[in-house]
């Protein structure tokens, strides 16, 4: 995944663009570029490593002129490097690309046999080599760019500068996003809505095979077919100041303190707690439809895989249907038993993940009815489902998801229950009873966030560790995964999560006294069981960090350390314990000095396959 800007107005293009591309650095931070046109033509500044390198660059050369085009890059094809950053020129032809083109080796050989010279190891240069061919052959230039579409595949977002149409911009999109903002006299493009908040909140978010061209004061858009078609605009609600950090030392500290807010924002509207109602007219589904559910698929990646878990159990548990959990990247691949009886719900933040994409788009195919649970509104999961619930979180910038994770969980409550009282499984008590102790999550959510402090001290004891074991049973089992996910994004220490039963099948071996193990134990069903296990590490040497709550003394007396929990429900017990454990994750990475937003190697949303 990358970062794409570009800018047409009567402002100087330049700041506009460096600011656009440091909202949009959680896309990608090995290599930066801007290409700028102005009245000595096009010029470009590129350079390694993060933005700041090219900020650098720019206060001692920069680019004046007021249509140019930015980019952040996560590698895909060739190194990081300066030559490999985009954008990239061939003659008056500039272009930054986001996505794959899976076919660009063959289309190099190609070229290189008609004498074309490449000067970088991407795969995007090929698409300024092909504008430029498809010109030199006498075709005007926005024919060039939609001959060149036609050739090239995979997926792609792409904004393109021509030197010789210096008050031009053209950008086309295929299975990547790519928006586009509309200010007074001016427009922006961008990869995600957080670049262009402090200019428009007046967005179009542009569709597969969309084709768009800003020239001067006006645009138009072109569907696939090459004729000139319509997308509704959008009033964006989220404030600029929602995408800064408000004082917090990284977004991912903010996000972790936001969630209060954000659980508050998906349920709000949505429940009747006096009736005893989940009201969720987002989806579009007939009570016929509700009672002819055979099976559930729910269908991530990463963090939203482990919600999808968290959602299995309760769904079984409340709903009496069998639910199945799959990662996007397998679910296509393995010849699912999907038909209309069936209920395929897509669980995204950013709505582009392309795995998870492809799964919705399966089981569209086998005739599955769809819902997407995703954050980014107009995305393009969001899009493609028969239904799409909106979880309001907000922007998230931090690659490591927190509030995302415990909305998707309140989303997933919120579907079950909805589904349950439709199927006659609930009745309109049990629901209230239900809702009541929702009311009350936010509060238990802050009373964890309030232990902050003492958090980070228990952290400053563990630092230094060098592995780390995670342990749940039942609903807890998923966020034993997602801790460990956590603390291993972000700190790089190398952390497993297992299903507390399976210790003695092999993680037992790994304890020693050298070995943190992170137990989730509060008060379940299976707390006797997991007592067993705090038992078998504790025999070990191991260092216990248990969770559990403050009157829970049976628990404490036999552990190192201890992170209180209030007291509630198991459904929403997941939510409220996987707060510490991202503060536990921030603080160790924190202390040890990573890059807790832009952790190596990781981008924020994955939409490339």
């Amino acid at each position: 995944m990358c970062g794409i800007i570009g800018y047409l107005g009567p402002q100087e293009a330049m700041p506009i663009i460096l600011d656009g591309l440091k909202r949009l650095e959680y896309r990608g931070y090995d290599s930066a570029g801007m290409a700028v046109i102005g009245d000595n033509g096009l010029a470009i500044r590129r350079s390694v490593g993060k933005l700041m390198e090219l900020d650098k660059l720019l206060s001692q050369e920069p680019l004046p002129g007021q249509v140019g085009i930015g980019h952040t890059r996560w590698a895909t094809h060739g190194r990081p490097s300066e030559i490999n950053a985009h954008p990239h020129q061939v003659g008056e032809i500039a272009v930054v690309h986001n996505g794959i083109i899976e076919n660009y080796l063959e289309i190099k050989e190609q070229l290189l046999k008609e004498g074309h010279r490449f000067s970088s190891e991407t795969d995007t240069e090929i698409v300024s080599h092909l504008i430029v061919k498809h010109l030199n052959q006498g075709v005007d230039y926005l024919e060039a760019v939609r001959l060149t579409l036609m050739e090239i595949k995979g997926s792609y977002a792409l904004v393109i500068v021509n030197a010789q149409e210096p008050r031009m911009l053209v950008a086309a999109r295929k299975e990547s996003p790519l928006i586009l903002g509309l200010g007074e006299g001016e427009f922006f493009l961008a990869s995600d809505i957080p670049a262009i908040l402090p200019y428009t909140r007046r967005v179009i978010f542009l569709e597969d095979h969309d084709l768009v061209v800003v020239r001067d004061s006006h645009y138009f858009l072109l569907d696939r077919t090459g004729e000139k078609c319509e997308r509704p605009v959008h009033q964006i609600n989220w404030s600029p100041a929602m995408a800064e950090k408000a004082g917090y030392k990284h977004f991912m500290q903010k996000e972790i303190f936001e969630q209060p807010r954000a659980l508050i924002d998906t349920f709000r509207g949505r429940i009747n707690p006096d009736l005893g109602e989940v009201i969720l007219d987002e989806i579009h589904l007939t009570p016929e439809d509700i009672q002819g559910l055979k099976k559930i698929f729910l269908v991530a990646c990463g963090t939203s895989f482990h919600a999808a878990m968290v959602g299995k159990t309760i769904m079984e548990s409340l709903c009496r249907l069998p639910v199945e959990v799959d990662l996007g990247s397998e679910f296509r691949y393995r010849q699912p038993l999907v038909d209309e009886n069936t209920l395929l719900i897509s669980i995204s933040q950013s709505g582009e993940t392309a795995d998870t994409r492809a799964g919705l788009t399966a089981g569209k195919e086998l005739g599955a009815k769809t819902l997407a649970i995703v954050n980014a509104v107009g995305s393009s999961i969001a899009r493609d489902a028969g239904s799409v619930f909106y979880t309001h979180a907000g922007p998230e910038i931090g690659v490591a998801s927190t509030k995302a994770f415990t909305t998707q969980l309140v989303a997933l409550y919120l579907i079950a229950l909805f589904l349950a009282r439709h199927l006659g499984r609930l009745t309109r008590p049990e629901v209230k009873r239900r809702l009541a102790e929702l009311l009350k999550l936010p509060t238990w959510v802050q009373e964890t966030l309030d232990q902050d402090h003492e958090i980070r001290e228990l952290a400053k004891n563990y630092m230094h560790a060098h592995n780390f074991l995670y342990l749940g049973r039942s609903l807890h089992y998923p966020i034993a995964l997602e801790g460990a996910l956590k603390l291993k994004e972000i700190s790089y220490i190398h952390a497993e999560g297992y299903a507390a039963g399976e210790m003695k099948h092999g993680p037992i071996a790994l304890i020693d006294e050298k070995m943190p193990v992170v137990v989730l134990a509060s008060r379940s069903p299976v707390l006797e069981k997991v007592q067993g296990n705090i038992e078998e590490v504790a025999a070990r040497g191991g260092h216990i960090i248990a969770l559990t709550e403050a009157d829970n003394y049976q628990v404490r007396e036999r552990v190192e350390s201890v992170i209180t929990v209030p007291a509630v429900s198991l459904e929403l017990s997941p939510i409220v314990l996987v707060v510490p454990l991202q503060l536990l994750a921030y603080h160790i990475a924190d202390l040890r000095g990573t890059d807790v937003d832009q952790p190596r190697n990781l981008a924020k949303s994955v939409t490339v396959e």
